[in-house]
């Protein structure tokens, strides 16, 4: 039953968010694939890159057991328990949450909310887009918005005329994929400020970097002042106290509100002190009101957006391109001070260098792990995103300084690897490769040799655990059974062939640099992927270390060798020498084998079908929403059939992602981070490379865009900075094939280009048409 009926008589400013016509805010739609979907995905009152990351959560409270769990806003909930304020990789918390009546200081269940502080909600009073989200308290007649700067949160609650209207700050409980509270406080002071801190214990962050704690720290200033207050832990609560320390720790804040009476709280974040909290506040936020900050956010979302121009008559294309760029740039956000100051890998607080005024040379973030990131988020970096590239490249590097190692994933810079890989030195080589060298080249290089050839002393959550056996054997041998993390033993063929892959980008490096002997080294271990190649049945089949390979082999079975996929799918696993893989398949075969591995994958969606679950798929023949298989489709490129890559990844971006809130990624698919949203922004371009740009010199694939006009804006800081321009002639969904391809006026024979040419600028121009073409 419904708390509270007086909401019919209250008035609210229009839900609708202002938009001028030009903005590309308008085909941001935040609620795409939220059903099943992880704790970072759903942040939509974020600023880009940014720390604060505000918004709704339905779900939150349930943490997960695993660690990667989806939690926290789901589309098929009906019920809002409050807001948190980061949501990030392993990170997660302080939870504000207005309410009015009778004071409740638990969450409560989906399946009963009145049992709790959470309260209903409806579809058409909810407003999601990017840096802004809006919706109404069914239950307490409260509209709730929230919005940010990069670290501070903003929050603006309406509340109806009621004595008893509350805000609470629910800061010592988990949220998301924090994991188990070790600590917390809240406290009142003197002047009116609430802050506080909570520090948990995330379950990868407990797996990789054992006994290492994440610690997410807030100061918040409200623009009224409460007539009461206290503090509660769960249900217990105490009246007229201001502090409270320890697990579960809580505070309230009462008001006596008119109707329509707003309350707007800044809050500060930080992760390493609450003086710095105070200090993110006052540098960015000290004078802003709810509004401006909410314009400033729209102006730099508008901004980021629209380094990327797209032209289509097809409105749902450019809701999934824009919601895809959204999502690339919400995750990953930042997680050092405006002062410098970041979490180190220790626990201990660092500093980034400042320059001549006394800014940050650089900021740090926080990230998922890098697996499969350069088949999508960081090609799409170097095309327009090259500063935030660098950034993250140094980023990287300082928790080498402090630990010594390459951290894959990172949470407060603890070890989060995620999936026991490690691509960090290919993705630091790929920078230097596509022209972005702002960084400490030794440094990085360095790092980058180590993080593929050094096995002595190495911690877990470096990930590699077996590169040694790697290194020594050039392949590392299968076990079925084994100690310690299933990433130590278990995926003996899918490491082989990613570490091949890796050293085979550090290799091109290398050469770019002069290195030859390590450049032989590693080029010589990049071919390692041919051990595991079965003759006879033309796959890769894991190997025992005395060279046989196992028995009872089943191409479709995962987790026997390989990680979230199979020998299917991780047969096209090499990526830096499609011409050899191709080669020894055989032409023919190949294209009809792969021709006929998306006929099948297409009737299930190109992934799991309908089934809700971040695995569905992972024993198929193809499984778009896992990383493993993003550059398969874009193989006939190389084996002479551009016309099957045009057809298929068209298909994909037609079919596997889709524009409502089950149908977003596929069904219930683990974007991990602006991935999957990445991979359809360059792919729907027609641009792609299968060895993400890690070559010496560098080529983008060509396909077939989706776009009758895309315009990619030039950067003067990295490259020649002129803008790159594709046109495409007869674009329609029957003409779905090339004709042509002509760049700045020349015809090109292949369907590929350097990337050199998109960043110096031009004009490349795509005739297409009905009939497939592979010669051009």
């Amino acid at each position: 039953m419904i708390r509270r009926l007086i909401i019919a008589l209250i008035t609210f400013p229009c839900f609708l968010f202002a938009q001028s016509t030009n903005s590309l805010l308008q085909y941001v739609d935040p609620n795409i694939g939220t059903a099943h979907c992880r704790w970072f995905h759903y942040a939509p009152g974020a600023f880009p890159f940014g720390m604060a990351k505000p918004g709704p959560s339905t779900n939150g409270s349930l943490g997960n057991a695993s660690g990667w769990e989806a939690t926290g806003y789901d589309y098929r909930d009906e019920s809002i328990e409050g807001f948190p304020n980061f949501h990030e990789f392993q990170v997660g918390g302080i939870v504000f949450a207005p309410i009015t009546g009778q004071l409740q200081t638990v969450p409560g269940k989906a399946e009963s909310p009145d049992e709790g502080y959470r309260s209903r909600f409806d579809r058409k009073d909810e407003v999601a887009t990017a840096g802004y989200y809006a919706v109404l308290l069914k239950d307490y007649g409260i509209k709730a918005e929230v919005t940010a700067t990069p670290r501070v949160a903003f929050h603006r609650y309406i509340f109806p005329e009621n004595k008893q209207s509350h805000i609470l700050f629910d800061v010592g409980n988990k949220q998301g994929e924090s994991g188990e509270v070790k600590d917390a406080k809240v406290v009142l002071t003197a002047d009116g400020r609430v802050e506080g801190f909570v520090t948990t214990l995330p379950v990868y962050v407990q797996k990789y970097q054992p006994g290492a704690e994440v610690t997410m720290f807030f100061s918040a200033v409200l623009d009224k002042k409460p007539k009461s207050f206290g503090v509660f832990r769960g249900k217990k609560v105490t009246a007229g106290k201001n502090e409270l320390s320890g697990k579960g720790a809580g505070l309230y804040l009462t008001f006596d509100t008119k109707a329509g009476e707003s309350v707007t709280i800044k809050a500060g974040l930080s992760y390493t002190s609450i003086e710095n909290a105070r200090l993110n506040l006052t540098t960015e936020a000290e004078q802003l009101k709810f509004d401006d900050a909410k314009e400033k956010s729209a102006t730099a979302w508008n901004n980021y957006l629209g380094r990327i121009q797209v032209e289509t008559p097809v409105y749902n294309d450019k809701v999934k391109f824009y919601t895809g760029l959204y999502h690339a740039l919400l995750g990953r956000g930042l997680a050092s001070d405006v002062n410098g100051a970041y979490p180190k890998n220790d626990g201990s607080v660092g500093q980034i260098p400042l320059d001549k005024n006394g800014k940050p040379l650089h900021h740090h973030y926080n990230t998922d792990a890098i697996w499969g990131a350069f088949w999508n988020l960081s090609q799409l970096w170097v095309l327009a995103y090259p500063e935030y590239y660098s950034d993250w490249v140094k980023s990287q590097l300082l928790v080498y300084k402090d630990a010594g190692w390459l951290g894959d994933g990172i949470a407060n810079s603890k070890f989060v690897s995620g999936v026991g890989t490690n691509f960090v030195s290919l993705a630091i080589a790929n920078a230097y490769s596509s022209g972005i060298r702002d960084f400490d080249i030794k440094l990085g290089y360095e790092a980058a040799l180590k993080n593929e050839l050094d096995g002595k002393n190495r911690p877990f959550g470096a990930g590699k655990s077996d590169v040694a056996q790697f290194v020594k054997n050039g392949y590392v041998g299968h076990l079925d059974k084994g100690n310690g993390g299933s990433e130590t033993w278990q995926f003996s063929a899918s490491h082989t062939l990613e570490y091949s892959f890796s050293g085979y980008a550090v290799a091109q490096w290398a050469k770019l640099l002069g290195k030859k002997r390590d450049y032989q080294q590693l080029i010589q271990l990049s071919k390692g992927w041919q051990h595991l190649f079965n003759p006879e049945l033309k796959l890769i089949q894991p190997k025992l270390e005395n060279g046989a390979f196992i028995a009872n082999f089943n191409p479709s079975k995962p987790w026997r060798g390989f990680q979230e996929g199979n020998a299917w799918q991780y047969t096209f696993y090499v990526p830096h020498d499609p011409l050899t893989l191709i080669a020894k398949v055989g032409r023919n075969t190949f294209n009809s084998r792969l021709d006929s591995v998306f006929r099948t994958a297409q009737k299930n969606a190109f992934g799991g079908g309908k089934v809700i679950d971040a695995f569905a798929g992972i024993e198929s023949l193809y499984n778009h929403g896992n990383q493993p298989s993003l550059h398969t489709s874009w193989l006939f490129n190389f084996s002479e059939r551009p016309s099957l890559t045009q057809k298929w990844v068209r298909a994909i971006c037609n079919e596997f992602y889709g524009v409502e809130g089950i149908h977003g990624y596929g069904y219930g698919q683990d974007e991990d981070q602006g991935q999957l949203g990445a991979w359809y922004v360059i792919s729907s371009m027609g641009l792609f490379d299968v060895a993400g740009l890690t070559d010496s010199k560098p080529q983008l694939g060509l396909g077939s865009p989706l776009f009758t006009k895309i315009k990619i804006k030039g950067n003067k800081k990295y490259y020649s900075g002129n803008d790159f321009e594709i046109e495409v002639k007869n674009n329609n969904a029957e003409n779905m094939y090339v004709q042509s391809f002509t760049l700045n006026g020349n015809t090109l024979h292949k369907p590929f280009i350097p990337l050199s040419a998109v960043q110096k600028g031009g004009k490349l121009i795509i005739e297409m048409g009905k009939e497939p073409k592979d010669q051009y």
